[in-house]
């Protein structure tokens, strides 16, 4: 961005500058920076006259190099480079180089994915998002924008390999975990029942190596329960897995709550009271294993109390 201001510059001279108006008596003005308010005078000016030059382009990195997540700019540039005509992987160029340093900007990523969903083309897009993952394996905006890029260009088929490594640095990385389900249900080729089993095993054996992660938990329970759109699969069907970590003294507020569940499951789905060890499980939860959630604890056992009457 140069030194000279705007008003000073004499490509600029045919232009006049729009003041932000905010009232005769404004209550808290904002301090803007004077290159910025320079800046978006002449932002003002032409996009009241619809300019879309390539002095215009210019404009619009110039604001955004000050302030990234001005939508509005953004949504002009846009509208400015599909009218030139400008190179689209030029403008991927750009993001790149700008990203790292905004990696939660919102902005950005709705922007790369309008250039790239206008080019027809995602081959870029998996090492980019790759490239700030493995600076914040649980960047939000990366993981949303993994999903639609996968979904839109149909790269569904290294995805399961890919989770497989992130999960490997870090098996509390729910956001990998979250992505696995993804993939698994959203492919247009739905899962087999060899599949989920599969998939049913690699939870349980990341809960061996992590009892007290509640990401795997969570994947585990969920194969269970989103498996009736295939063939059900009860969540009793585990219980000689939590008896093997019970076996090996391994104590986790997960493992007692997932037998809450299946005691829960199996009194609806027979018609019958609950099994008392469900209601003692809830109360060693609400007053040793999980503390932080007693009133939680103390309420779904009031729930499954109820289930007896």
């Amino acid at each position: 961005m140069s030194d000279m201001l705007y008003s000073e510059r004499p490509e600029w001279n045919d232009v006049t500058p729009i003041r932000q108006d905010d009232g005769p008596n404004p209550l808290v003005p904002i301090a803007y920076a004077k290159e910025y308010s320079d800046a978006m005078d002449y932002f003002r000016a032409v996009t009241r006259t619809n300019e879309k030059t390539e002095r215009a382009l210019k404009l619009t990195e110039d604001i955004i190099e000050m302030n990234p997540a001005h939508y509005t700019v953004w949504n002009y540039r846009q509208q400015i480079l599909f009218a030139l005509k400008a190179d689209l992987e030029e403008e991927l160029n750009f993001i790149d180089e700008i990203a790292p340093a905004q990696m939660k900007n919102y902005q950005i990523w709705h922007h790369r994915q309008i250039i790239v969903d206008k080019l027809d083309n995602g081959t870029r897009e998996l090492p980019f998002i790759n490239s700030i993952l493995d600076e914040d394996p649980k960047n939000y905006h990366a993981w949303s924008y993994r999903q639609w890029v996968v979904k839109r260009f149909k790269f569904w088929e290294s995805e399961i390999a890919y989770t497989n490594d992130l999960l490997v640095l870090d098996v509390r990385n729910n956001s990998a975990w979250n992505h696995r389900f993804f993939i698994l249900f959203n492919n247009p080729q739905k899962p087999t029942d060899e599949n989920i089993a599969t998939e049913i095993e690699f939870a349980k054996k990341q809960i061996t190596l992590a009892p007290n992660n509640s990401s795997s938990w969570s994947y585990l329970k969920a194969l269970h329960g989103h498996s009736i759109d295939y063939n059900s699969i009860p969540l009793n069907t585990i219980e000689p897995f939590l008896k093997q970590l019970i076996d090996s003294k391994i104590q986790s507020p997960f493992l007692l709550s997932t037998y809450v569940d299946i005691y829960e499951q199996n009194a609806k789905n027979g018609n019958t009271t609950i099994d008392p060890a469900a209601l003692i499980m809830c109360q060693e939860l609400a007053e040793k294993q999980d503390i932080i959630r007693e009133k939680y604890w103390s309420f779904r056992k009031q729930k499954l109390e109820m289930l007896n009457r």
